[in-house]
């Protein structure tokens, strides 16, 4: 065989091989496709930082445009949501939701906040009673009250959990809920409370001693306790509860008075008399009082 051929053969060979090699090394390098974009949606998100209780205006919202699908309650039109209150903070760039804004009309602050059917109750404390500061927003309080049981008794000051697990709406004027739980002194503090429970807390403010007991904000569970009484707290016992009174019976109506009669006078028989005159006979009658 021709010794040049196979040079040449053998040089192609080689060609090919780099070649192939190159290419191979290209495909495995290439870049993949893009997938297609997704189709995007323009809904209302938070122009910056809003915090619990702003009002929304214009500027601070903007519309823009939301990859994949729409969260749910997000608004499509700044109208929607511009002159409602905020109920829990927003950061930038996120959606406007439906359930984090108050109802239409029922502007911003701490009214907003109040949900439907409840009430937010004042309470005037100290630094003892606000647990030295750290009743904050978004805590969960107890309601202990102390003072003398109605009707007396020789137990001396009570002391009982009146009312538990209630949120604290604000502290002083400050209605955010700081997540980090800073002291913070006030001189009132607002529970939310349903229309019963804020008659009870009205009535202890006025006629007992108020304490607020900070609580675990996961603890739901309501405790039942029989309550602290002075003369109890040295000689160990429990108090006990007052036995019910016993429903008094009414009284029977006296029956009315019989009126006496006079007994009716005895009425006299005449007395008569006979006279036999001959053959005769007559008799003569003589009532009380003749032939005297």
């Amino acid at each position: 065989m021709n010794k040049r051929f196979l040079g040449v053969l053998a040089f192609a060979t080689i060609v090919a091989t780099i070649a192939s090699l190159l290419l191979y090394r290209l495909l495995i390098n290439r870049p993949q496709t893009t997938k297609a974009a997704m189709a995007s949606t323009q809904i209302v998100l938070a122009g910056r930082d809003i915090e619990v209780g702003t009002v929304l205006k214009e500027e601070d919202v903007k519309l823009a445009d939301w990859p994949g699908s729409v969260p749910v309650g997000a608004s499509t039109k700044i109208q929607d949501v511009t002159g409602r209150g905020v109920m829990t903070a927003m950061y930038a760039k996120e959606p406007i939701i439906e359930s984090r804004l108050a109802p239409k009309g029922a502007g911003g602050g701490l009214a907003a906040m109040i949900p439907q059917g409840m009430r937010a109750a004042a309470v005037r404390v100290n630094e003892v009673v606000g647990v030295a500061g750290f009743v904050v927003p978004g805590m969960h309080v107890d309601v202990l009250i102390s003072g003398n049981r109605p009707g007396g008794g020789n137990l001396g000051t009570l002391s009982k959990t009146l009312l538990q697990n209630l949120e604290v709406l604000s502290a002083g004027q400050d209605f955010k809920k700081d997540a980090e739980g800073k002291p913070i002194a006030v001189q009132v503090v607002n529970l939310l409370v349903t229309p019963e429970q804020a008659e009870q807390l009205s009535l202890a403010a006025s006629q007992t001693q108020i304490q607020l007991v900070l609580r675990n904000p996961l603890d739901r569970e309501i405790s039942k306790t029989p309550g602290a009484a002075m003369a109890n707290l040295f000689s160990g016992e429990k108090l006990k509860e007052p036995a019910p009174a016993a429903p008094s019976r009414p009284r029977a109506a006296a029956p009315p008075p019989v009126a006496k009669t006079e007994p009716a006078p005895k009425k006299e028989q005449p007395f008569t008399m006979e006279i036999i005159s001959g053959t005769k006979k007559s008799e003569t009658k003589f009532t009380n009082g003749e032939g005297k």
